[in-house]
């Protein structure tokens, strides 16, 4: 198949582009930059110019295609971020990829978040909250394509999607503790994380590319629930500072914007998945691949 996918230089897009090219596919990869356009050509995938909110570069490249991932996300945790710009961006993107497949029974698989259930595992028949309270739009906007001859399916990334050259939440909490010499959790720690290597993810989105049916929703879990302690105790360690509790007050002034994320609780399961597309991870989990040291490299 011919596959278009946005974020195709990103972390996760990137291990994307070459399970796809390894399974056979031919993969175009969404560049807006000379530097993205040369990581593509390098790993053996056709370039695409164009940016999230360019609408007609996004057209053109799924209406030419057998199929699209999207991958791509403005994620900016950073005091001036606006998080309703991004989930906006989003989902006129997505809007624009489904209109173009509309009709064409070719697939969309659409990156979006597990569904934060506190207390217990969220499971793929959760439904999203309201967007009042979750800003991303990625998942109702793509599920809205279902009815309309696209072969739409949803897959849920956890808090944590780890491996090589990881540079979401895991690093964010390790240069926080190495600028403040303290790794910390909140409370008692017992807060969860799921997580997912990356590598594992990435075959999820393949298998949902070639075999979801329309309105699948897909959990990419291999960790339900990793304690925040845990993490926090690994993070001490490698970095030879204290690891200590921290209020919800003190918290916020620790973490700054990550304090939100530090004190949620948000295990999953992927057991549906696993059973309905044969799906089973076999990288190594999250706190095995924190003790493998790269992550605490300069």
């Amino acid at each position: 198949m011919r596959i278009f996918v946005t974020g195709a230089t990103g972390f996760i897009g990137s291990a994307v582009v070459r399970e796809l090219i390894g399974a056979g596919h031919q993969v175009t990869g969404l560049a807006r930059s000379d530097q993205a356009a040369a990581a593509l050509a390098a790993a053996g995938a056709g370039v695409h110019r164009g940016a999230l909110n360019d609408p007609g570069s996004l057209r053109d490249a799924a209406a030419g295609s057998d199929g699209v991932i999207h991958t791509a996300y403005i994620h900016d945790f950073s005091p001036t971020g606006n998080p309703a710009a991004a989930a906006q961006i989003d989902g006129r993107a997505i809007e624009t990829l489904g209109e173009a497949l509309a009709g064409s029974g070719r697939p969309l698989v659409v990156a979006a978040g597990v569904v934060p259930t506190p207390g217990r595992l969220s499971t793929e028949a959760d439904d999203v909250p309201d967007t009042h309270v979750w800003p991303r739009v990625s998942e109702p906007v793509a599920l809205s394509f279902a009815g309309r001859g696209v072969r739409v399916s949803v897959l849920r990334l956890p808090p944590s999607v780890h491996g090589a050259g990881d540079h979401g939440f895991v690093p964010a909490l390790i240069g926080i503790a190495r600028a403040k010499g303290l790794a910390a959790y909140v409370g008692d720690g017992s807060s969860r994380w799921a997580a997912v290597h990356r590598l594992d993810a990435a075959h999820l989105f393949r298998l949902a590319l070639e075999s979801a049916p329309a309105g699948t929703r897909l959990n990419a879990v291999g960790d339900e629930g990793v304690p925040f302690r845990d993490i926090a105790e690994v993070i001490g360690r490698h970095l030879s500072v204290p690891v200590t509790a921290l209020s919800a007050a003190e918290a916020e002034g620790h973490f700054g914007a990550f304090a939100a994320f530090a004190a949620l609780d948000d295990a999953a399961s992927s057991a549906l998945t696993q059973q309905r597309f044969g799906w089973h991870p076999v990288q190594p989990g999250l706190i095995a691949d924190l003790e493998e040291g790269h992550y605490f490299t300069e």
